[in-house]
């Protein structure tokens, strides 16, 4: 547990690396001060809530009370929420102290957070790298110690490609385990509040509270996607899936390719219902103020509506058959898959298509996934695997990960950079 001079402590962290990250859009000084007071008073009475102290920021397309909810869009500049999300409230209930909102990609439609509003965000662990998307400064904050547990948001991988690239752990719940209230949405099927943390225990701990959690069922079998789905991966991270294959062996867990399809089919069906929804949602923004949307967001905006009929159709199909293999092929188990095919790639330039073509299977299946280090490359960037779960095993799952972990070597610490104490 925090309390006041930690919260001390960490604001003056954010003052001096995150200009260098730029995860952060607002930090709520005074709010984080008055919460951690109130944590200091509770742990000194002998009655401490679950998450007392803990530092919490939110991505900031989830309502912060007193903070804009801007979404990543310049159009939203002055809309400041006048209570918090759910899952916001949660954990202020349960004794966090939110710090602020944070940095993310466009309107959540992409994963390289790479703002031309709120700037271009960085991974802590190389300079001049993406922290990845759309919770870009979600993975980064996390990883660089600028609070314990982030809130992030995954339509078709957002919360844990940035997992994977910044070196930490990621969850994406269950379809609906999360309430979805208060959040600015892409696409209501597919999107998930979900937390990442440095440690397995802040990461339970935080979910425990966002949502009436399940107990753990045990994992006793994990099925592979045969191939990987077609999807080209580079070297390090086939080298981190190899060491969390044998990780699973070690445990008795011998996995089996029970999964067959190609998998950038599905993600681009998912994409296209992405940019359709969203292109609805952002309709009277795009007429009110078009000079606050990018031409970048407007051109994935049309995407969708550049699509037949029947193309739109064949690619609804495809989800739908997608569903229906990805949960028979988990049943009561879990199956193993990288995270993202790359590690994190050099900010600037144009993002690697297939970066959510993993990710995408358990957000059209509505299964909760973890991602989990898995090593890093020669050049010190985080690689990540991800386990997909059957509904409502959250816990199961952090629990299989804790099995794992001794074999994988847990949170990646990023270094420090010339200019960082």
């Amino acid at each position: 547990m925090t309390t006041a001079a930690p919260i001390e402590g960490l604001l003056d962290r954010i003052r001096a690396r995150d200009p260098g990250l730029r995860a952060f859009i607002e930090v709520d000084e005074g709010g984080a001060r008055e919460a951690a007071a109130e944590s200091a008073r509770r742990i000194a009475s002998g009655s401490p809530r679950a998450l007392e102290g803990m530092a919490v920021a939110v991505k900031a397309n989830i309502d912060v009370r007193g903070l804009e909810t801007s979404a990543g869009l310049a159009a939203r500049r002055g809309m400041v929420a006048q209570a918090d999300a759910e899952a916001v409230a949660r954990l202020r209930a349960a004794g966090a102290a939110i710090l602020g909102t944070l940095n993310m990609h466009e309107a959540a439609l992409g994963a390289d957070t790479d703002n031309p509003w709120f700037g271009r965000a960085f991974n802590p662990h190389g300079q001049g790298r993406t922290p990845g998307g759309s919770s870009g400064g979600s993975g980064a904050a996390v990883a660089a110690g600028l609070c314990a547990v982030a809130l992030g948001t995954d339509t078709l991988g957002s919360v844990r490609i940035p997992a994977a690239y910044c070196g930490v752990y990621g969850l994406k719940p269950t379809r609906g385990a999360v309430s979805q209230q208060g959040l600015e949405l892409v696409v209501a099927e597919f999107d998930t509040i979900g937390p990442l943390a440095r440690t397995l225990d802040e990461l339970e701990t935080s979910f425990r509270v966002l949502a009436d959690a399940q107990p753990a069922r045990p994992i006793r079998h994990v099925a592979l996607l045969a191939g990987l789905g077609g999807v080209r991966c580079e070297a390090s991270v086939l080298a981190g899936y190899e060491r969390a294959l044998a990780a699973l062996e070690a445990e008795g867990l011998a996995p089996q390719d029970k999964l067959d399809l190609e998998a950038k089919p599905v993600r681009l069906a998912g994409f296209v219902r992405a940019s359709h929804e969203l292109a609805e949602r952002l309709a009277p923004l795009l007429v009110e103020k078009p000079e606050g949307v990018s031409d970048n967001l407007k051109f994935l905006l049309d995407y969708g509506r550049q699509r037949s009929e029947a193309e739109v159709a064949e690619g609804e199909a495809l989800l739908a058959r997608t569903r229906e293999a990805v949960v028979a092929a988990v049943g009561g188990g879990a199956l193993l898959l990288p995270t993202a095919p790359q590690a994190a790639f050099a900010q600037g330039g144009r993002a690697p298509a297939n970066q959510a073509d993993f990710t995408a299977l358990a957000s059209v299946a509505g299964l909760p996934a973890l991602t989990i280090p898995a090593g890093t490359d020669a050049e010190g960037m985080p690689v990540g695997v991800q386990l997909v779960g059957a509904p409502g095993n959250e816990l199961g799952l952090i629990e299989l990960a804790r099995r794992l972990e001794p074999h994988l070597g847990g949170f990646i610490a990023p270094p420090v950079f010339e200019g960082e104490d």
